[in-house]
């Protein structure tokens, strides 16, 4: 009975529940937050208070959403975004699987080699959905294509955003009572990528394979007949995120090169000082749903570690491990989906379960890498198919530029089951084979 009036399990059981039904992504969270509050003995006023001061956990991810969005249509008006579509689309001809390749590569470099995580969906994907019609390609592949790009090298690749994770859980194992280096972790946690890639496999292969009908709505102004050559505004434009992406890794602080690259722009008439103002509400109209989203997670992930959830529901399930390694896995990794889930971060979740799970491990007598697998998958569960995760709101925001890619059903559900599913199989294989 303590798992079931668990107030993460209610919330995030609720948070699921409201968006499958259709209930807006904010007011779901919002209203799952108020539940997990009341039960877990909050005084209403003070969950809003601790709702409210958690949004600003993610107030500089939101700010970069803004600026990041402000800079995608910078690249569009200047007719970058649309003519890199075009040399796409004339790379890949009439092979869908090619241009499905290309998007998940483009969302791999995204996370390690350019670290500008979902800054680019926006920027390519609006353009290309034209071309997406036209091979009938079910953009809910492109969805769990472009989730695996962002997900799955953080995972096992240790450079960009998974130098970032994979330091976390080296860290977090170690003060824990198991010593292991971060250079370690992905001779591990590539297990973990290889699940990721049959789910994607599936999904590309099997779900979606079959053709889906797309109206054609214009969403960006791209002249067939303009020759493919770049001109100055468009080698400014590019230089100009170049310098986005090297101040940001130069001072850690992708608003600081967002602002550059936009100043880059103006600063060089590669667009007229007039259209600013217009650039920073298409900005706001492209990315900041996604951004308050974030922000509004924030808040829900603070009031989930204010009712001490977390702790209660791994002592809940301490009786029911009963000595089984698969047992104790098994239920390990189900709190692990259950808090990513309503936190909407994996890097977030790691600190919050190393704590729980590394003495538990070692109870259990678990190896070094079934250790790290099992916490790197608990941590990662969820973050796919998560509807606050950064994981699933980016590629909406680019497959939805045309109103016709619910971000629910057609990229929430097709990720969470294609990734979650593998990495719970996989995860439980390790205990055995490591």
């Amino acid at each position: 009975m303590e798992i079931i009036f668990n107030p993460i399990v209610i919330s995030v059981v609720l948070l699921c529940i409201l968006c499958l039904c259709k209930v807006n992504v904010l007011l779901a969270l919002m209203i799952s937050a108020i539940a997990a509050g009341l039960i877990g003995h909050l005084p209403i006023s003070d969950i809003m208070s601790i709702f409210i001061s958690g949004m600003g956990g993610n107030s500089e991810t939101a700010l970069s959403y803004i600026l990041l969005g402000a800079f995608a249509a910078s690249m569009t008006h200047t007719g970058l975004a649309p003519l890199l579509a075009k040399k796409i689309a004339a790379i890949i001809k009439s092979n869908k699987y090619l241009l499905i390749a290309i998007l998940t590569g483009i969302a791999i470099l995204s996370q390690n080699l350019i670290p500008v995580h979902i800054a680019f969906i926006p920027i390519i994907i609006p353009p290309l959905l034209k071309v997406m019609n036209k091979l009938k390609i079910d953009r809910r592949a492109v969805a769990c294509a472009l989730a695996y790009g962002l997900k799955t090298p953080y995972i096992m690749i240790p450079a960009g955003f998974g130098l970032i994770f994979q330091g976390l859980l080296a860290d977090n194992i170690t003060q824990n009572g198991i010593s292991v280096a971060k250079s370690e972790i992905w001779h591990y946690t590539w297990f973990l990528g290889v699940a990721m890639t049959v789910g994607l496999l599936i999904a590309v292969f099997i779900s979606y394979r079959r053709p889906r009908i797309y109206e054609n709505i214009k969403v960006c102004d791209i002249d067939e007949n303009e020759c493919l050559k770049f001109n100055k505004n468009h080698y400014i434009t590019l230089f100009a995120a170049l310098m986005t992406v090297a101040v940001q890794l130069w001072t850690n602080s992708l608003p600081l090169g967002a602002l550059v690259g936009l100043g880059i722009i103006f600063g060089t008439k590669a667009i007229d000082h007039d259209k600013m103002d217009k650039l920073i509400n298409e900005g706001i109209g492209m990315m900041g749903y996604v951004a308050f989203v974030m922000l509004v997670a924030a808040g829900f992930a603070m009031v989930l570690k204010a009712t001490g959830g977390v702790d209660a529901l791994v002592s809940s399930i301490t009786p029911f491990m009963a000595g089984n390694k698969l047992v104790a896995a098994t239920l390990m990794l189900l709190v692990g989906l259950f808090v990513t889930m309503g936190i909407g971060t994996s890097f977030g979740t790691i600190p919050i379960l190393a704590v729980l799970y590394v003495p538990v491990c070692i109870s259990f007598g678990f190896s070094i890498p079934a250790t790290v697998i099992v916490i790197a998958a608990a941590a990662a569960l969820g973050d796919a198919g998560s509807p606050a995760s950064d994981t699933t709101l980016g590629p909406t925001a680019g497959l939805d530029a045309d109103g016709q890619h619910n971000h629910i059903w057609d990229t929430c559900v097709p990720t969470f089951l294609h990734f979650n599913i593998p990495l719970i199989i996989f995860a439980l294989l390790a205990v055995f084979i490591f």
